[in-house]
């Protein structure tokens, strides 16, 4: 479907990708995963010819799109673009933004291209939205409507550029599902994500981008559960892993709660371990606040990390000042009711003092 040869993308002096080697299946999906700056983006814009590579070919069913004899046009006619910003066009409604372009590009007759585009409004759950304005729809309608129109040209091929970015976790959802939907559609699909746990459910190869091109490719197992090559390993390990600083005395609990559900959502985490999580966190703090912290500004940091073999979650916090462990603080538990609790929960507790630096794990 796709070959990919010694493929090259140069801005002056920066070399964002260098000799891509790799080829998609049809029917694939392929998830482009990697740190921010790798090229990720560039390389999903070269498939459709939107960043002209300076050299290697780029084969859409055996033809070479990089020469110039090609007509654009129609290549890109088989291929649906979804970005992270939704760019339907504000002036007209969801039916006639889904059948503009099949209509003018495609010649279809009206009527029939507005018995597809009910079709494909079923198919993203927004038939009642047919009428409404992009405005009065929320985001992660907005994107759906997005995927809905492009769809709607019949692609061969879809491109996904970090398609839930601009989302909150809700709508985030709501556009997954619809993708997971169109994996079974047979389409071949390429889709940048941050959102890890949906690359590995939906794709069935990851190309992991560093540098300058793909590093490491595989299935998701491998990928995500045995990756061989170190910077993979690195980056792997740093997604299952929460960090926050505190810093200031009045410090935004509301956001840094936010945060960590936020987290535990990516690895499907229960509401009740989200819960346990933030009210353990909580009474730690305030324990730490008021016997280390009552002349000076805190300096907490804290770490979640993510367990994919146990479906554990461990919990440290690391916090500079003299000797304090809030597990022996007091015999009041009626005081402490917080830190009892957690010592009565949690699977295995450690603390451990440094001079000038105290660190508390919690196994959950």
């Amino acid at each position: 479907m796709i070959k990919i040869a010694g493929l090259t993308k140069r801005f002056g002096n920066l070399v964002v990708f260098e000799n891509i080697h790799t080829h998609i299946k049809k029917g694939e999906c392929i998830a482009l995963i990697g740190p921010s700056g790798a090229g990720k983006s560039v390389f999903f814009r070269s498939l459709a010819m939107l960043e002209i590579p300076d050299s290697g070919s780029i084969f859409i069913n055996g033809t070479d799109i990089t020469k110039k004899e090609v007509n654009l046009n129609h290549v890109r006619e088989k291929m649906g673009m979804v970005y992270q910003g939704f760019h339907l066009f504000s002036h007209l409604n969801i039916l006639d933004n889904i059948t503009l372009a099949p209509v003018l590009v495609k010649k279809q007759d009206k009527k029939a291209a507005e018995k597809k585009a009910m079709e494909l409004l079923s198919l993203v759950g927004l038939t009642d939205k047919a009428g409404n304005f992009p405005h009065e729809l929320s985001g992660g309608q907005q994107q759906r409507i997005a995927i809905a129109r492009c769809l709607a040209m019949e692609p061969e091929i879809m491109l996904f550029d970090e398609p839930t970015s601009a989302l909150d976790p809700t709508m985030t959802g709501e556009v997954l599902a619809i993708i997971r939907k169109l994996t079974k559609m047979g389409l071949t699909m390429v889709i940048i994500t941050h959102e890890m746990k949906f690359a590995r459910d939906v794709s069935d190869r990851v190309f992991y981008m560093d540098e300058g091109g793909i590093y490491e490719e595989g299935t998701p197992g491998e990928i995500f559960d045995h990756p061989k090559k170190e910077k993979t390993k690195t980056f792997i390990r740093k997604l299952k892993i929460f960090n926050y600083e505190i810093v200031s005395k009045g410090f935004d609990l509301v956001a840094m709660n936010a945060r960590i559900e936020t987290f535990c959502q990516k690895y499907n985490l229960d509401s009740k371990q989200v819960y346990y999580i933030q009210l353990f966190l909580e009474e730690l703090i305030v324990e730490i606040f008021s016997h280390c912290y009552e002349s000076s500004n805190p300096e907490i940091y804290i770490t979640i990390e993510y367990s994919d073999e146990s479906n554990g979650i461990s919990i440290c916090i690391n916090y500079k000042a003299a000797e304090f462990n809030p597990f022996e603080n007091s015999d009041d538990e009626i005081d402490h009711l917080g830190v009892t609790l957690i010592n009565k929960m949690a699977k295995k507790i450690e603390y451990l003092y440094e001079p000038g630096l105290n660190s508390v794990n919690i196994n959950l």
